[in-house]
Parts: structure tokens; sequence; C-alpha cells
């Protein structure tokens, strides 16, 4: 059975629904990025972090090293030119799982 929503109550349904939706993708995405990071020490896994805003979820870490480790961009000079990581991580991953969410997030919003 559909359910009915008043017209004038339309935005506050669809606000709702999106709000949620943000929630539960920014910490799908933080829980995927972190199962892809490599682990020397645990530093960089453990420093992902979320923060959820109304209609925005930022998952983001502080740790100087994150971005090579990552994206395989601004390498320290003690890598050689080289991206590497002991566990062949993939360069770009966090850009992977965000495209990864694509269908999740339209899959969670048909179910809100």
């Amino acid at each position: 059975m559909a359910r009915e929503i008043d017209l004038t109550d339309i935005g506050n349904h669809f606000g709702e629904k999106v709000q949620k939706v943000v929630r539960k993708a920014t910490f799908k995405a933080e829980k995927d990025i972190k199962e892809f990071t490599p682990v020397d020490t645990g530093n960089l896994r453990n420093s992902w972090q979320s923060e959820v805003k109304p209609y925005i979820g930022i998952v983001s870490t502080n740790i100087e090293y994150a971005e090579p480790v990552a994206y395989g961009t601004n390498l320290p000079p003690s890598w050689g030119g080289r991206y590497r990581t002991r566990q062949s991580t993939i360069k770009g991953y966090p850009e992977l799982v965000a495209k990864q969410l694509e269908q999740y997030i339209k899959n969670e919003f048909r179910k809100a």
C-alpha cells in the first residue's frame, strides 16, 4: 500500500529520508575506507572519522601520510617516487568506495 503524504509535508518527508540516508552512507563509507586502508601500525586506519551534518557526510583523517597511502599523490622522498604499500593497496581507494556507495545510496533511499 502506498503511503499518503500531504503536499505540504513533502519537503519534511524527503528531507528526513535524505538525512537518514546521508548518515547511513557516511558511516558505511568510513567502515569501507578503514577496511581498504593498509595496516602497518594501525594509526591511519584508526584515524578515519565521520562527521554528519544535515545533508552532508564527511569522512576524513588528519594523518599527514594519508594522501600518499590513499591516493598515491604527494609521495614522500623516502618512497623514491614510487607508490608502494606493504599490502599492495589500490591507489585512490577512497574514490572506489565512493563509487560503490552510489548504488548503496539509491537502494537505501528507496527503503527509507
